[in-house]
């Protein structure tokens, strides 16, 4: 990139990231290591601007370097997130319960990020696909969604009226409520309550990484301290209280709240102009830094579920009579008999990214042949991705991919789901197969023969 954008300085402008200094694993595990321990310190109830900016940046060096692999909505709804927090705090007093109040102008802030979140996602809905408008999306959505959780089979079965609620309060919660976000404290305390509750059976019901509880966070300045004063510990109001009678306002923090108003303001035009488009997009930055982005989700419904599912053999022969065993995944269904596991708010990475790959093929998704490669030679950092080796001994002969056709079993019939194969998604491959290695060439991804071949 800096070759063709001519010189550093271009490229830092284009992909801002610690990383142009210096992108070895080393200072990949230093960021990350970096940013949990700072995360812990924020945590733990301290928090000032330097070390609010300091997280923002480490997050956001990596996302804009994870290409596909970070190139998920949250990420960028994180980075703005974590950039409007840096001006909740003061500069330098990082004490739970400093003498500066958090400006009331960021406050609204948030509140003008969580309108954006849910009203673009509540238009790309009805934009898009139409079992949003005839109110059948939920038929599909839970059975198809990218990983679904263990009570997804029991929302999937519920009566169709009650699904069909569902949509029609998916709609409330997505295109009423963010209007009631930016009324009057009262109408305000309902727009909240409402986005809250609508995460939270987003939660309950399936494993969408961390965006339900990410968005959540804007959701909580729609509630003011009348609010908190009865959900939260009594010792812990009777601190805020007096913290509140002996803050003191202050100018500096005034004056910055006010010029990042103004900064949101403008680029706030290209994510409105984009929710008023017929032609909307979801998930976009429109400035490197993705400081004031537009957002959406599940603009269009699956109506199946498809897995692509790798799987080895021994056999001389990679033919049907040889035995095959899969590569099950940490999340994504594989065994029929499994039950979909619990993990959000963490993310799966390969997980979700098989989960766009059924949809597609295996040239839209290159690095899946390079994925392969690494399975023909027991690779220690591509299997950990997965949710066991089932080769432990020595790599398999022949690595294929098969795609699958999955469905919820109903409730009491044994297994989680049923399945039925589709046919090749890769077709077998050895190590040494020519035209693997050739491509595997060309892209820059045949490294020495790892020892486990």
């Amino acid at each position: 990139m800096r070759d063709q954008l001519g010189s550093t300085w271009s490229a830092l402008a284009a992909v801002p990231s610690l990383f142009w200094v210096d992108h070895s694993d080393a200072a990949l595990r230093a960021v990350a290591w970096a940013g949990f321990a700072l995360s812990c310190v924020v945590a733990a109830g301290y928090a000032n601007a330097v070390l609010m900016a300091a997280l923002w940046l480490l997050y956001a060096s990596i996302v804009h370097v994870g290409q596909d692999w970070y190139g998920y909505g949250w990420e960028i709804q994180l980075i703005e997130t974590g950039f409007l927090a840096i001006f909740l705090c003061p500069l330098l007093d990082g004490r739970p319960f400093p003498r500066r109040a958090p400006p009331l102008v960021v406050l609204w802030l948030f509140r003008w990020l969580i309108f954006r979140i849910m009203l673009g996602a509540g238009l790309i809905k009805l934009r898009g696909d139409p079992a949003w408008r005839d109110l059948t999306a939920l038929y599909y959505h839970f059975e198809t969604q990218p990983i679904p959780n263990p009570l997804s089979r029991s929302f999937h079965f519920l009566p169709h009226p009650l699904l069909q609620a569902g949509v029609v309060f998916n709609h409330v919660a997505e295109l009423a409520a963010p209007w009631l976000v930016l009324g009057p404290r009262m109408l305000r305390r309902l727009g909240g309550a409402a986005i809250v509750l609508f995460q939270s059976t987003l939660l309950l019901s399936g494993n969408l990484s961390f965006l339900n509880w990410l968005t959540i966070v804007p959701a909580l300045a729609c509630f003011d301290d009348a609010v908190w004063s009865k959900l939260l510990p009594r010792a812990l109001v009777e601190r805020a209280r007096r913290a509140a009678e002996n803050a003191r306002p202050s100018p500096a923090m005034a004056r910055t709240s006010w010029a990042l108003a103004a900064l949101v303001g403008v680029l706030s035009v290209g994510p409105v102009l984009n929710m008023l488009s017929s032609q909307q997009i979801m998930n976009t930055s429109f400035t490197p830094l993705a400081l004031v982005n537009t957002y959406g989700a599940f603009g269009s419904v699956g109506r199946e579920r498809l897995n692509v599912v790798f799987e080895g053999s021994d056999a001389a022969e990679p033919d049907e009579q040889a035995e095959w065993k899969p590569y099950p995944y940490r999340a994504l269904p594989v065994d029929v008999e499994r039950r979909p596991p619990q993990v959000a708010p963490y993310q799966p990475r390969l997980d979700w990214q098989m989960w766009f790959a059924a949809m597609g093929s295996p040239e839209r998704y290159p690095w899946t042949l390079h994925l392969v490669w690494k399975l023909l030679h027991n690779d220690p950092g591509a299997l950990s991705l997965l949710g066991e080796n089932p080769f432990p001994e020595r790599p398999p002969r022949y690595v294929r991919a098969m795609l699958y056709r999955y469905r919820f079993a109903a409730p009491g019939e044994g297994a989680w789901w049923k399945r039925e194969p589709l046919g090749l998604w890769l077709p077998p491959l050895s190590a040494d197969d020519a035209r693997l290695r050739r491509f595997l060439a060309d892209a820059g991804w045949l490294d020495d023969e790892p020892p486990g071949r």
